[in-house]
């Protein structure tokens, strides 16, 4: 009995530890710059300036569908497969968009990089792209995020929306930031573009 106690404690120490080394990788990795507009609780309105992106679409029909096969894929390109062997480092979040018109997953670009440096991926597949400048509604949860989870915030930002009077344009996109091994902080976000017309006086603040 006294063994297994010992080899608990243990396992929960590198437990706590690896948890830890995980949480510093992820705040550590680059992230998508956006500046707040507006925020309240868990809910943001953001400004987008452009970014260069990989992405993979697909006829995916919900998150767990498309959180496989879309990251294998685009992974894949920056890991290697593509004209020059180059490796590009992971940023976050990772953008996943599911709609009536099928679905894509998104990897955001370095900021060192942009459509005229970055090689181009050996699978058709994986087109890479330029977003626009844009306006979104964000609502931020926690845990690991399923197709409920995501349904359930999607509603929740909608009825934001509606109670603010803000219009939202097109489809809802969920964004990850992190690997599927870290289980502690985990922060996961809905967004939709919005028809946005702020206040002059709104506070602005950096991320």
């Amino acid at each position: 009995m006294k063994s297994l106690l010992i080899l608990a404690s243990l396992l929960f120490v590198i437990f706590i530890l690896f948890q830890s080394f995980m949480s510093r990788q992820t705040e550590q990795t680059e992230k998508q710059k956006y500046t707040v507009l507006y925020a309240e609780g868990d809910f943001e309105v953001r400004h987008y300036p452009s970014a260069t992106v990989a992405t993979m679409r697909s006829s995916a029909r919900n998150y767990r569908e498309l959180s496989g096969s879309g990251f294998r894929k685009v992974a894949a390109y920056i890991f290697g497969d593509n004209d020059s062997q180059e490796k590009i480092a992971m940023t976050s979040p990772v953008h996943m968009t599911m709609g009536p018109q099928g679905s894509s997953m998104s990897f955001v670009m370095p900021s060192g990089y942009d459509l005229t440096n970055l090689p181009r991926p050996n699978d058709p597949e994986v087109k890479l792209e330029k977003t626009p400048d844009e306006h979104v509604a964000a609502i931020r949860f926690g845990g690991y995020a399923n197709d409920q989870s995501i349904g359930a915030n999607i509603e929740r930002l909608e009825a934001l929306l509606k109670k603010k009077g803000i219009r939202s344009l097109g489809n809802h996109r969920y964004l990850g930031y992190n690997p599927p091994y870290q289980v502690v902080g985990r922060r996961n976000e809905v967004i939709v573009t919005i028809d946005w017309k702020g206040a002059s006086d709104v506070a602005v603040t950096s991320r």
